[in-house]
């Protein structure tokens, strides 16, 4: 596992940024919209910034990214509980803590529906 996450690290510093999802434009729309929050991740009881919560789940996704076909496998499957502990993840966002799941879907919903939008607006 520390060799994993020293290759993840690697890849961070020497690209300049968070090595992200490749191929599933929902999942790294999440990885970036976490990344840009100026919410507090909950993990396991600790807080940790956007960012690296951000790259503590692409470093996760990368490993099971085979087994995770959809943003809404990675919601339930990846970001909303620690695959260790099982202790569910939490945002705190302006004072208020709601679970991750609900966040992200929250999150993935508007970006469907405003792709939606744009969608009909095309045709």
């Amino acid at each position: 596992m520390q060799i994993l996450s020293l290759l993840f690290f690697l890849g961070v510093f020497f690209s300049g940024g968070p090595v992200f999802a490749e191929g599933n434009e929902e999942i790294e729309y999440l990885l970036s919209y976490i990344a840009a929050s100026d919410c507090v991740f909950i993990r396991n009881g600790k807080e940790h910034q956007p960012q690296k919560a951000s790259e503590h789940l692409a470093m996760k996704y990368s490993h099971v990214k085979k087994r995770i076909k959809t943003a809404d496998d990675f919601i339930d499957k990846i970001a909303s509980q620690s695959s260790i502990t099982r202790r569910q993840y939490k945002i705190r966002c302006g004072g208020v803590q709601i679970p991750a799941r609900q966040w992200l879907r929250d999150a993935l919903e508007s970006r469907r529906i405003s792709a939606e939008s744009q969608e009909v607006v095309r045709e």
